[in-house]
């Protein structure tokens, strides 16, 4: 599907609100405040399709009370809940931050692509930052003199126990996508393209063997919540030694990648929403974008104008003001 559509008119609005319907937030802002009209007293997004055959209701619901998600009219525990129910992936030219940005940028991606593959293990990162907050809380209550190091050591035991669960998970889950991330590099030309993470489990003995730094400092300083993956093409990493172009075509080829694991392994293909995406791109690199993602299962790319797509689009709406419109 090409979405159209001058700048401004809303093209982007419309994206984030598919986001919204299928995984309960917005890609651009955790203040769910700001999704709001301004005036409005809430927001809705309904959204109706079909899942392996299977009609699909997704609802979400805006207000200040709070925010309150449906599933083939079931209500949901949380919004959140969504995620583990529909895979949608998004590009925006801020995903750039992912390459570009610092090692909490791509934690953040690589733990929500964890989430996507093995929806099971999505709560583990929050689990284990929750120990890590709770073992620095204790870490600066002795510091003050309010605690014992004594009261340290059964958080010390929790995050290396959920430390290390984390390390194995983000191994596991940069295991299954690297092969599929360097083809699709190499196929939209990022050659030799690969993804490492020297991530080591935390232990208690190692976490112990700190502790008078850690009580220093009130943090703690080792574990997965420091870790960094690496994004290169051949002996580059792409952060440091990559044009800005290079960085688009690394995250194109994440997306892509992930696309079609997801496929594979949930057996129904992800919604993939991409914004402004083919603009940057020249035109041999358009052309084998939009092949690409026409195989990965239903698409949503934005652009100024129709002939920025070099195929046909199987569906092209307008949108102007306040208005989507078929052409």
């Amino acid at each position: 599907m090409l979405v159209t559509g001058a700048n401004g008119a809303g093209k982007t609005n419309l994206l984030e609100a598919l986001h919204v319907g299928t995984q309960g937030f917005s890609p651009r802002t955790r203040a769910d405040q700001q999704l709001v009209r301004l005036g409005a007293g809430g927001a809705r997004v309904a959204l109706a399709g079909d899942r392996g055959g299977r009609a699909l209701e997704l609802e979400v619901t805006l207000q200040q009370s709070g925010k309150r998600a449906k599933l083939n009219g079931a209500a949901l525990r949380s919004a959140e809940q969504l995620r583990t129910e529909v895979a949608t992936l998004v590009f925006t030219p801020d995903r750039l931050a992912v390459i570009k940005g610092g090692p909490a940028a791509r934690r953040a991606y690589f733990d929500r692509t964890l989430g996507r593959l093995q929806p099971s293990r999505a709560p583990l990162p929050v689990e284990y930052a929750a120990a890590v907050g709770q073992r620095n809380a204790a870490l600066r209550r002795v510091q003050i003199g309010a605690s014992t190091r004594e009261a340290v050591a059964p958080w010390t035991e929790q995050v290396a126990a959920l430390g290390a669960q984390l390390v194995e998970y983000r191994r596991d889950a940069l295991g299954v996508i690297s092969p599929a991330f360097a083809e699709r590099a190499d196929e939209l030309g990022l050659p030799d393209a690969a993804l490492d993470y020297t991530g080591e489990p935390p232990t208690v003995e190692a976490l112990t063997g700190r502790l008078e730094r850690d009580l220093e400092r009130g943090v703690t300083g080792l574990g997965p919540h420091l870790d960094d993956i690496t994004v290169r093409s051949g002996d580059r990493d792409l952060r440091s030694f990559g044009s800005q172009g290079e960085q688009r075509l690394a995250v194109l080829s994440l997306l892509l990648a992930e696309a079609e694991v997801i496929a594979e392994q949930r057996g129904t293909p992800p919604l993939v929403l991409l914004d402004d995406v083919l603009s940057e791109l020249d035109a041999s690199r358009r052309r084998i974008l939009a092949e690409r993602i026409g195989r990965v299962g239903q698409a949503v790319v934005t652009a100024t104008g129709a002939d920025t797509l070099p195929l046909e689009p199987a569906q092209l709406l307008e949108v102007t003001p306040g208005t989507v419109s078929t052409r």
